[in-house]
């Protein structure tokens, strides 16, 4: 045996002699080799990592300016509505004042021109009482046509119209108002600041704006016209259509975020987009990838030119290192035969070559490799407890069992429970109980698949606060491919959860009644006709209007017309089943969709409907205003293939109850014969 491993030895050791010759340029070759694949592997690591590094901050950054522009937009259109508000209480009233009376109140008033390019006050027919700094031809202007005359005519409050070009000022304006109130709040007229979109202040931070060369901020209404723009020719045009860019398209219809698309000038850009609430307009801030990614294209390029001269220079230097490296090989092929024959118990090679001392160090130190490699393995463990303790992260990890071994400082924070507490309970004990089966289902089928496990519930914390969280967590394997366990983070989503909700809720709902406005109402139409025609599950709709509700407005004003509206919301949702979809349809209309309901039970309780309006009234000023329904009853039928029909159909059959003498409810003849029920 020992005779085996001696001549073992030594033929290792003419091995290593015979190669010297080939092994300087195979390693010279190898070297060169790998200095060139190292040098690229950088460059294109560093070309990867600094476009992502670079997209997030460029990313973060272009948010946080969209954010402070739009705050800053938001706070300007509300200290100008302030501003006007408090001008409103100062002014005469319109129908008893005179012109010169109002123009002076105005000029008194003229500190406001730092705000505004104009002030103007308009009477209730919507003729141009004064203004100041007068324009020639703005007084005794008829602005009755107009939007911002007819909201405030119509609704009242804050508001900020579209853009348009003045009729005595010819250039392009916006016109923020707020109304005239009499002493019983009746309408009697609006006070208007008048805002120059080109040469006016107000837009003037906005316009120096720039974002590096070639990044800007843009302002835009939410029906798509352009109010600040760096090239003057886009102001008040169109913005791109939703083909060219889909992002502004969602960002017209409410959407905030960050996103990645192409601009007019055909540039592909990061864009970022915020909401302006209070004037409904949109900022865009634009910065094209090409401006973002040069300081990275740059450093690309000289690394090229750096990492090639290097490659040059090391192959020459290696060249000659390895020669003189090389030499101590005859002297390692004998030390290695006198080992093999028993007279030396160790290589003891004095050389200050690295390969040749590897190659001892292996030789020598084989009983100690274990214990390198157990020392090695708890240096990664207590390096890795390290980075999950600093994390501010919250993370946790769970074997393969489902049983969980750590959480970091994070979570516990998070959540108030600490591991021990963890485990005295069972997986999703903390999870609130109607979240909890689906928690657990997709908790088994990730432990048993290996699948990640991804999902967003509420939480009960250790203080009983209910949170809403995301977590993720992901199968961690070995350099064999064996499964180790899962690792997984959480994160508190509550706040942006409560904002969706209440996004959802605003643009589905009528901000007076509460009731369900014309969009959420379709959709639930939507929805029922989908039920109808995949399962013919029926659906029953009462359509009504209100009779006599003019006069209310006409004489009580649009404040009492209101009161008597939600008066009609709140006593007809009394009336109806809890699974059933009242909506104010526009103004005095009315819709009831009565899911899984057929059209006699849905004429009965339109009748309940009817009898519970007749009873409500309302007092003003000595006289006391009623209103009754008429109301039209109708379903869905075989071929309906659209909402559309149905409507129609319901609108007939209460244009049919009012001109049968109103207060009544009439059934659609698509039905049955023509009932007339009083």
């Amino acid at each position: 045996m020992d005779g085996w491993r001696s001549a073992g030895l030594q033929r290792i050791g003419r091995l290593l002699t015979l190669g010297v010759r080939s092994l300087h340029k195979r390693l010279l070759l190898g070297l060169a080799t790998g200095w060139i694949v190292v040098v690229a592997a950088i460059l294109l690591s560093t070309w990867n990592s600094g476009q992502r590094l670079i997209g997030e901050v460029s990313n973060e950054h272009l948010e946080y300016e969209a954010r402070a522009i739009a705050e800053m937009i938001d706070q300007e259109v509300r200290l100008r509505f302030e501003t006007l508000e408090r001008l409103a209480l100062q002014l005469p009233a319109p129908q008893v004042q005179n012109a010169a009376l109002l123009r002076a109140e105005l000029r008194h008033n003229d500190a406001l021109l730092a705000l505004f390019d104009g002030l103007m006050v308009v009477d209730r027919h919507g003729q141009v009482l004064a203004d100041w700094p007068q324009v020639a031809g703005r007084e005794g202007l008829d602005v009755s046509d107009t939007g911002y005359f007819a909201f405030q005519q119509q609704v009242g409050g804050p508001y900020v119209s579209e853009p348009f070009f003045g009729r005595a000022s010819q250039a392009p304006l916006l016109m923020l108002s707020m109304p005239l109130r009499g002493r019983n709040g009746e309408f009697i007229g609006l006070v208007g600041g008048v805002v120059n979109i080109m040469q006016g202040s107000f837009f003037e931070k906005l316009r120096r704006i720039r974002i590096g060369d070639q990044g800007f901020a843009a302002l835009m209404t939410a029906s798509g016209k352009i109010l600040v723009h760096p090239e003057l020719g886009w102001i008040l045009s169109d913005v791109p259509p939703a083909s060219q860019n889909p992002w502004l398209d969602l960002a017209l219809a409410g959407w905030q975020g960050n996103a990645v698309g192409t601009l007019a000038t055909g540039q592909t850009a990061l864009q970022a987009y915020r909401q302006v609430w209070a004037a409904n307009w949109i900022v865009g801030v634009m910065m094209p990838l090409e401006q973002a990614f040069a300081p990275l294209q740059w450093f690309v390029r000289h690394m090229w030119l750096v990492g090639t001269l290097t490659v040059v220079v090391m192959l020459g230097l290696l060249w000659w290192l390895l020669r003189l490296a090389l030499w101590p090989l005859t002297r390692l092929e004998r030390q290695i035969n006198a080992v093999g024959q028993g007279l030396r118990e160790r290589v003891d090679l004095h050389t200050r070559s690295t390969e040749l001392n590897r190659v001892m160090e292996t030789f020598n130190r084989v009983v100690e490799k274990q214990r390198l490699a157990e020392s090695e393995l708890l240096d990664r463990q207590a390096f890795l407890d390290a980075v999950l303790a600093s994390s501010p992260l919250s993370m946790f990890i769970y074997d393969l069992d489902g049983n969980l071994r750590y959480i970091n400082p994070a979570m516990m924070k998070l959540t108030g429970y600490s591991l021990e507490m963890y485990r005295q309970r069972s997986f999703g004990a903390h999870i609130h109980v109607s979240d909890r089966e689906d928690v657990r289902d997709h908790w088994k089928d990730a432990l048993a698949t290996g699948r990640d496990f991804q999902r967003q519930y509420r939480y009960v914390t250790a203080q009983g606060e209910t949170i809403w969280v995301e977590s993720h967590a992901s199968l961690v394997r070995l350099a064999d491919d064996r499964p180790l366990g899962f690792v997984g983070t959480l994160k508190d989503i509550t706040h942006t959860r409560e904002m969706e909700a209440l996004q959802r809720w605003e643009a589905e709902h009528d901000p007076l009644t509460g009731l369900l406005n014309r969009r959420g109402f379709e959709r639930r139409m939507e929805e029922a006709l989908a039920d109808w025609v995949k399962s013919g599950q029926p659906s029953a709709l009462v359509f009504f209007d209100l009779d006599r509700f003019k006069p209310i407005n006409d004489e009580g004003g649009h404040a009492l017309g209101d009161d008597m509206l939600q008066r009609v919301a709140q006593a007809a949702s009394a009336r109806i089943r809890t699974s059933d979809n009242l909506a104010r349809y526009g103004g005095d209309e009315f819709a009831l969709l009565m899911p899984g309901c057929g059209w006699e039970q849905a004429r009965n309780t339109a009748e309940a409907l009817r009898k519970s309006i007749e009873e409500l009234g309302i007092e003003h000023q000595g006289r006391y205003y009623q209103v009754t329904l008429s109301l039209g009853v109708t379903s869905f039928l075989p071929g309906d293939q659209d909402i559309d029909s149905l409507m129609q159909r319901a609108d007939h059959a209460s244009y049919r109850a009012k001109a049968e003498g109103r207060n009544r409810t009439v059934v659609d003849e698509a039905l049955t014969s023509p009932v007339t029920l009083r």
